[in-house]
């Protein structure tokens, strides 16, 4: 890691994202609860934390909940992390944003970084960050993220929604990307060394959501026939910009395999 990760400051260190980072470099700070984050106050804590890098992970991810409550959604997925990039001069900053941003494509996919074309108040507020925030710190590094996974997980993740359905799994066929948190956060040390700008980011696959729990429930030993769901619209990134700087996600199905062993559920 370039950056000293005593001096790596992670927001949102209780999510899912941020605790999988703490437990993998242990060394990283948590910042403060930006719960009631105010200009004045994020500056005088980047002043006191003499942070060399800010890895930015709080949110409001919840989609329906952003809908609901758009001002909400407006202050924590757009204002704040546009006041980091302000306040954040020659520090570091990597930021998350969403496969989200490809809700209202109108091609199958898989989509590049250009292609983003949000449908949903997350979404949009998502793409407007990212803007925002490239347009006042250019250095920053934003990651679209994938739907994450791993066991166990502080709330439901793909794993726990194919393990916890037995006799009846229903899944569309959809094409998406999904990474495993444990993978993800041994990557972000890398993307501290990144120009800045926006990657799709996360592990790849050309198999459809049915297929891939097709796969997984075999390789667990089950038996459970995977039945027919309303396809839902693509969110299927092409990571060829991150690959082309060094950062090599496994592909989905050989991850999901690996998450599976590393939590007891398969022998090797």
């Amino acid at each position: 890691m370039k950056e000293n990760p005593s001096r790596t400051f992670v927001t949102g260190s209780r999510g899912l994202v941020g605790q999988a980072l703490m437990r993998a470099f242990p060394d990283m700070q948590r910042a403060p609860s930006l719960r009631d984050w105010s200009e004045d106050g994020v500056k005088r804590w980047l002043e006191a934390a003499d942070a060399e890098a800010v890895i930015h992970t709080a949110a409001i991810s919840d989609v329906g909940q952003c809908e609901r409550d758009p001002e909400a959604s407006l202050r924590a997925n757009v204002l704040l992390p546009l006041c980091l990039a302000r306040n954040c001069g020659e520090r570091k900053l990597v930021l998350f944003s969403s496969d989200q941003v490809y809700t209202g494509t109108e091609r199958e996919g898989p989509y590049r970084e250009g292609d983003a074309r949000p449908a949903n108040t997350y979404a949009r507020h998502k793409l407007e960050m990212e803007e925002r925030v490239l347009e006042a710190c250019p250095h920053a590094v934003i990651l679209r993220a994938q739907w994450m996974y791993d066991m166990p997980a502080q709330r439901r993740t793909y794993m726990q929604l194919v393990l916890e359905n037995e006799g009846e799994i229903r899944m569309g066929r959809q094409f998406r990307g999904l990474t495993w948190l444990r993978e993800l956060a041994e990557h972000m040390p890398e993307t501290l060394s990144l120009p800045g700008g926006v990657y799709n980011f996360g592990s790849e696959t050309n198999l459809s959501m049915d297929r891939l729990t097709e796969g997984l429930l075999r390789f667990l030993g089950r038996k459970e026939a995977v039945l027919p769901a309303p396809p839902g619209h693509n969110l299927w990134m092409d990571c060829g910009k991150i690959r082309a700087m060094g950062i090599h996600f496994l592909p989905v199905e050989e991850a999901l395999k690996r998450c599976a062993m590393a939590a007891g559920l398969k022998k090797e």
